[in-house]
C-alpha cells in the first residue's frame, strides 16, 4: 500500500486575517522528510508553520496534516491534531518559575499522562536523545540559549509526534550552537520523523542539505540550489 504525504496542501490559500499572505500552495511531505522553509522576514514562513498546526484556517484550497483534513477540522480536534505534531519556538517559552524537569512533566500532564514512573522515565528519554541528561534540576536562566532551544526540542519529543514543526529554532543563537541544533534535528529525522524547520540561516542549507521551500512573492516554490548568506550579501551590495 501507498503511503499518503504526511503534510499535503493543494491549492491552498493562507490569510491572517482578511490579508492574503500566500497563495495557491501546494506542496507534498513525506514521513520521515526533513523540508526546510526559507524566505525574507514577512515572506510567509510562520503563516505556512502556523498553517500545519491549524493555528491559522483554510478557507481556500485543501489540506491535510497527520490524518486531520485542515478546511473542516474541528476546535475540539485540533488538540488530537497537535498532539501528532512537536513545535519548536524561536523564543523557547519555557516556564521560568519551575525548573527543566518540572517544565517537561507540565506538558505530560497536561497531554494526559498519570503514573509518575512512567513521566520521570519519559523526560529522561527525552533529555539523553538531546544530550541533556544532567539538566532537568536547572532552572531555564541557569541554561545558554542553545541549552534551552535543546529543551524546547526535548518539549516537543515528549508525546512522540509524527511531525515536528521548527520556526527559527536558532534565530537567536550564534552559529556554532546554530550548527549543533541543525544536526540534532536533522538526527531525530533519521529515525523517521517528519522535520519542517523554517530558517533565514542559509549556510545551514549548504552543511546540512535537505529539500528546501522558499517563501517569495506570495508563493511557496522547491528550490534546488539555495545560496549561502554571503552570496546574498554579495548580491544585496
Amino acid at each position: 500500500m501507498i503511503e499518503s504525504p504526511i503534510i499535503e496542501l493543494k491549492n491552498a490559500i493562507i490569510r491572517q486575517a482578511d490579508n492574503i499572505i500566500l497563495t495557491d500552495v501546494s506542496l507534498e511531505i513525506e514521513k520521515g522528510e526533513f523540508v526546510y522553509i526559507i524566505g525574507k522576514v514577512g515572506s510567509g514562513k510562520t503563516s505556512l508553520m502556523k498553517t500545519l498546526y491549524a493555528e491559522l484556517p483554510i478557507k481556500e484550497g485543501g489540506g491535510s496534516v497527520a490524518g486531520f483534513y485542515l478546511p473542516i477540522i474541528k476546535t475540539k480536534q485540533v488538540p488530537f491534531l497537535r498532539r501528532k505534531i512537536g513545535i519548536v519556538f524561536q523564543d523557547f517559552q519555557l516556564l521560568t518559575d519551575r525548573n527543566v524537569h518540572d517544565n517537561l512533566e507540565f506538558v505530560l500532564k497536561a497531554t494526559g499522562w498519570k503514573s509518575k514512573k512512567e513521566i520521570d522515565n519519559r523526560i529522561e528519554e527525552v533529555l539523553e536523545k538531546v544530550k541533556m541528561g544532567k539538566k532537568g534540576y536547572k532552572m531555564p536562566h541557569e541554561l545558554s540559549g542553545g541549552e534551552q532551544q535543546r529543551i524546547v526540542i526535548a518539549r516537543a519529543l515528549l508525546n512522540s509526534p509524527d511531525i515536528i514543526l521548527a520556526d527559527e529554532p536558532t534565530g537567536n543563537l550564534d552559529p556554532e550552537t546554530s550548527d549543533e541544533l541543525a544536526e540534532l534535528l536533522m538526527d531525530i529525522s533519521k529515525n523517521g520523523r517528519t522535520i519542517v524547520m523554517a530558517t533565514h540561516q542559509h549556510d545551514l542549507l549548504k552543511k546540512f542539505p535537505a529539500r528546501t521551500l522558499e517563501c517569495k512573492d506570495g508563493k511557496v516554490i522547491e528550490i534546488s540550489n539555495p545560496k549561502t548568506d554571503e552570496e546574498i550579501e554579495i548580491e544585496l551590495d
